[in-house]
């Protein structure tokens, strides 16, 4: 493993940095997540024209840009740094993944090169709170999460020889009520042929009700879809790649993203504590000048690294297909965050704890991750488990 960056890495960084600098201050971001969208449309248009961001990871024959997993972890780090709204999560990250691995070829046409252009947002609806069991970061993907009908989830008809009907309800959908298509993860068959399968759902679909909740994290905008008999599209072949197979396979390029971007909220975090306890000054002095107070930064500074170490292996790990790096990577990088975020509110002292200060932005971002795709301790023993560190083995001498 070279661990320097590449030229056109470095220029990736630095491009999106420079952008989001001028465009998402934290007024920006505030305006942004009040809007209808979540987002700025315009931050998302540009993004797209200008860096390609929506399809930094998708092949070029589809309109992307071809880099591997490793660009799109660095871009996400930036886009963390700034704690930006978007929906380059869900849409990039998430969904596009799973076009790519499991749709047709008319269905790779008809949506990638417009998802890498920047006009097509999409997200993934998973059942109830299991989208790290669908992902596989904190257990095995079995695939009884889907659901079915009353008993919860989405449960999935046909509808004559190719047509789908879909029926039930799905919370916490990231992006959810303003994604253009919904790729939808549904329980299919009885009993003797039960399966989980993924539907593509158009966002404007008749019986498709959308809303918008209240969610910890406003940068992280999420909803809950209600199916009353919607029509869907099947991703792919009916006996086409496994479902659950490519969700395990996705959620290792998510949880190596996240971690990226966890790190540069972390950074940043840091970053505004280090500069504040420089200016803020007591008994005559800079806070920051108090050994204690240094300690503490010193601290934050050697977790932050580690976590950073951690989430550029996990990325170059996942591109090279080695499992299960990105869930160890994700908890190192959410409880550095919750780290940075918790000493940045105290160190601030009085002013940190005001809900309008930007250090609430990190802490929320940081307990709504983990809330969303951990907990940590459930990350790290399901990455203990398959290295099987606990298990007994005998010692011959």
């Amino acid at each position: 493993m070279d661990a320097s960056f590449t030229a056109e890495q470095d220029e990736i960084r630095r491009t999106l940095r420079e952008l989001l600098q001028k465009r998402c201050g934290p007024d920006e971001s505030r305006a942004a997540v009040d809007s209808p969208a979540g987002h700025d449309p315009a931050l998302w248009t540009a993004l797209a024209r200008q860096l390609g961001l929506p399809g930094l990871a998708l092949p070029e024959a589809y309109g992307g840009v071809g880099c591997s997993v490793t660009e799109l972890a660095l871009a996400a780090e930036e886009t963390g740094r700034f704690l930006a709204p978007s929906p380059l999560l869900a849409t990039a990250v998430l969904t596009a993944p799973l076009v790519l691995a499991l749709g047709t070829d008319t269905q790779r046409a008809r949506l990638l090169p417009r998802i890498a252009a920047g006009s097509l947002t999409a997200a993934l609806a998973v059942p109830g709170t299991a989208l790290t069991t669908a992902l596989t970061l904190t257990g095995p993907n079995g695939g009884e999460w889907a659901g079915g009908g009353r008993a919860g989830g989405v449960q999935a008809r046909q509808v004559g020889d190719s047509g789908w009907r879909l029926y039930g309800q799905v919370a916490q959908v990231l992006d959810g009520h303003s994604a253009e298509v919904l790729l939808v993860a549904a329980h299919a068959g009885g009993f003797a042929r039960s399966r989980t399968l993924l539907f593509l759902v158009a966002g404007d679909a008749d019986g498709l009700v959308r809303v918008r909740q209240t969610a910890l994290d406003a940068t992280r905008p999420q909803a809950r879809l209600e199916l009353r008999d919607v029509e869907a599209e099947l991703l792919g072949p009916d006996d086409g790649p496994n479902v659950l197979r490519e969700l395990s396979a996705t959620g290792d390029t998510v949880a190596a993203v996240l971690a990226a971007e966890a790190v540069g909220a972390a950074d940043r975090a840091l970053e505004r504590t280090v500069h504040y306890v420089k200016q803020r000054e007591q008994f005559g002095r800079a806070i920051g000048s108090f050994q204690a107070v240094k300690h503490r930064l010193a601290d934050v500074y050697v977790q932050v690294q580690a976590a950073k170490s951690a989430a550029y292996y996990a990325a170059w790990a996942t591109g090279q297909g080695e499992e299960r790096v990105g869930g160890l990577a994700l908890a190192q990088a959410l409880e550095a965050l919750r780290t940075a975020a918790a000493e940045g509110i105290q160190l601030h002292g009085g002013i940190g704890f005001t809900w309008e200060h930007d250090a609430h932005l990190s802490f929320k971002r940081a307990a709504g991750d983990e809330l969303l795709f951990g907990p940590v301790h459930r990350l790290r023993a399901y990455a203990a488990e398959g290295a099987h560190l606990f298990e007994n083995r005998e010692v011959t001498v």
